[in-house]
């Protein structure tokens, strides 16, 4: 049930509109509306295929076990405890997610030295969302384990934590200490923050289906069969993907949150302008907020952080963004993706050890050279999306050859540059309307003080606007992760 369809949409408003009369019957339990958000999220991912919902439901009844249980142990208890979520939440993932990435691994391991080799290769499904709710899962044990949290004692508060619909297929990974309140006092109407989840929904749509999907037909083109397309196309088509994947992915953040707002809920924030990042720390502080932050928590911190030695640090650094490549998919091409940013996050950080001037606002004559190490990152940044986007090793080889070896073939159409220049100037318009706010709130003044008769007129046409300048709607991108 795609967010950016009709389906969807009847959905939503069916859901939001009992969300907010279900409380008003006075003859009704007061768990009868949550009780409902939880068939409503179950019925909505099961949607896509009805025996995953036993999945979810078996990792729901785990870890809630698991919470309850560990909270009446002490010391070793608690780590053998600990250990069962992990294996077995990190099994189910393993055996769902990368099982054929390992075998065909293997085998051809066994083939590079000579040796016959068949481990079986089963085509198996993966599950929609299963990396998300794994992790958001594994974090609540852990904050559990570590006694940062009480462990939650309603089951079905559990439940609805782990399959709440907006961000249940591709995040945000929402922490248990941040959602897990939010039901015991439920938000009234008069609190709710309406005016901002309408505008988050439709900041969201735009970036989905006015510039995500008018600009994936460049990179679609381009990535099918590289070699028939010049080395122009090919920065083109590297750039639009870039941009893509951004608008894509954050419009679907977009949405999530704003469905979470007007269903009373707030949701963690996920994207801050990643392409104003200042350095590739700072990227990351940016880019994906939730998984950066999980990944800091529960794997770069356990793993001694930057508390050991510095050699250490850069090891932990490395290793942190390597199996955050992986976790992205089953290719080689998202670890070595993962890995060219632990690298640079190694380099940035020496850089920053012996040239602290260099990072230092107080610097003006180094402002240039600020300036210049930004384009750098963002440079990097593009050119690290073409391991993500590329579907296997060979098509990487020839992407980078056409984009550093001034090749000849089809050049982009003028519709196509059309659509990627338009495209550009909405995303710069948008990111400095963005970073105005961001310092001083003033688009969040403009339509909370508009008159409700003109904000109510400029939504309609907002979304009016989405629609007529639509194309054929594409699935999220990070849905299959």
């Amino acid at each position: 049930m795609n967010f950016s369809t009709p389906l969807f949409l009847f959905f939503f408003l069916l859901i939001f509109g009992l969300r907010w009369a279900l409380p008003r019957l006075k003859f009704l339990p007061e768990w009868v509306p949550k009780l409902f958000l939880l068939a409503a999220s179950y019925f909505f991912y099961m949607s896509w295929n009805p025996k995953f919902g036993l999945l979810l439901f078996g990792t729901t009844i785990l870890d809630y076990w698991i919470g309850r249980t560990m909270d009446q142990k002490e010391g070793r208890s608690r780590v053998v405890l600990l250990s069962i979520s992990l294996v077995l939440n990190l099994g189910v993932l393993a055996f769902f997610k990368y099982f054929i990435f390992f075998m065909q691994s293997g085998n051809a391991v066994f083939s590079a030295f000579g040796l016959n080799s068949s481990l079986p290769v089963w085509r198996i499904v993966l599950p929609v969302g299963v990396s998300f709710y794994t992790f958001q899962s594994l974090s609540y044990t852990i904050d559990v384990f570590r006694k940062e949290i009480l462990p939650e004692r309603n089951f079905w508060n559990y439940a609805l934590f782990l399959s709440f619909f907006p961000q249940l297929v591709a995040g945000p990974i929402v922490p248990a200490k941040t959602f897990l309140p939010q039901l015991k006092t439920w938000v009234i109407w008069k609190e709710l923050p309406l005016r901002e989840g309408l505008v988050l929904i439709l900041m969201g749509v735009w970036k989905k289906v006015i510039i995500a999907d008018q600009l994936s037909i460049l990179p679609d083109s381009f990535y099918r069969s590289p070699l028939a397309f010049s080395s122009a196309y090919a920065w083109a088509a590297v750039f639009a993907y870039s941009l893509q994947i951004y608008c894509d992915f954050s419009g679907y953040t977009d949405i999530a949150l704003g469905c979470a707002l007007l269903l009373g809920f707030r949701l963690t924030e996920n994207f801050r302008m990643p392409y104003l990042a200042s350095g590739f720390s700072d990227f990351w502080r940016r880019w994906h907020i939730s998984l950066s932050s999980w990944l800091r928590n529960y794997l770069y911190i356990p793993l001694g952080g930057n508390r050991k030695s510095e050699l250490r640090t850069y090891v932990n650094l490395f290793l942190t963004m390597l199996l955050g490549g992986l976790w992205h998919g089953a290719s080689w091409n998202f670890v070595v993706w993962g890995g060219f940013h632990g690298l640079f996050l190694g380099l940035e950080r020496l850089l920053k050890k012996f040239w602290p001037g260099f990072f230092s606002a107080e610097n003006g004559s180094g402002i240039l050279g600020r300036f210049s190490y930004r384009v750098f990152v963002i440079l990097c940044v593009v050119l690290c999306w073409v391991f993500f986007r590329s579907p296997n090793w060979k098509t990487t080889g020839i992407v980078f050859e056409k984009l550093f070896g001034l090749s000849t073939g089809e050049n982009p159409a003028l519709s196509s540059l059309r659509i990627l220049f338009i495209t550009f100037f909405l995303f710069f318009v948008a990111t400095w309307i963005g970073n105005r706010d961001e310092k001083g709130g003033s688009f969040r003044k403009f339509y909370e003080n508009l008159h409700p008769v003109y904000f109510g007129v400029l939504i309609g046409i907002g979304f009016l606007f989405a629609v007529v300048f639509s194309s054929e709607s594409q699935p999220f991108i990070y849905f299959v992760f």
